[in-house]
């Protein structure tokens, strides 16, 4: 199954935690198959925050949803990340966005991410590698989805991360 996930960092060396949140990906079966560039965004809710890095990657996996989401979680956590408060800086945001055209909307994981479509730093990134993929809400491409958003974050794109693309499979 085809799924799409953002990863974000905001402390420390950035690049360092997105590689090592790509090297995690590849390393628990959720196989990067394309990478976007790196995006640099403002920071969304945090007044004091630095800038995030942001990224978008497409994966392959036989998982179900929740067990990528406990892969994410166990990814971000050995990056450093605590999770002791909402809309604080992180060293690794792992965001499952969808997988496949599946729904799911219980009290740990909601899919698609319910606010993908509203933010720039996440379609940014994966405009450049899924642009028409769609909006099961509307059937908006990413796109089009980007080309709507009345306030967009600034965002800026930084090129290529150096990662071993030979991890991709």
């Amino acid at each position: 199954m085809t799924g799409y996930i953002a990863l974000g960092s905001n402390l420390g060396d950035r690049g360092r935690y997105l590689r090592a949140g790509l090297s995690g990906l590849a390393a628990t079966g959720l196989r990067p198959t394309r990478v976007s560039s790196v995006w640099e965004t403002e920071p969304v809710g945090l007044p004091d925050g630095g800038w995030f890095w942001n990224m978008a990657v497409e994966i392959t996996t036989t998982e179900p949803p929740h067990r990528v989401l406990e892969r994410s979680l166990i990814i971000e956590r050995d990056a450093g990340r605590q999770r002791n408060a909402r809309n604080r800086s992180r060293t690794l945001d792992v965001d499952l966005l969808m997988l496949g055209d599946l729904s799911v909307a219980d009290e740990r994981l909601r899919l698609p991410h319910p606010r993908m479509w509203e933010r720039s730093f996440v379609l940014a990134p994966l405009a450049e590698i899924a642009p028409d993929l769609r909006n099961p809400a509307n059937g908006r491409t990413v796109t089009d989805e980007l080309a709507r958003i009345d306030r967009p974050t600034r965002i800026r794109s930084l090129g290529t991360l150096d990662w071993c693309p030979t991890v991709l499979l």
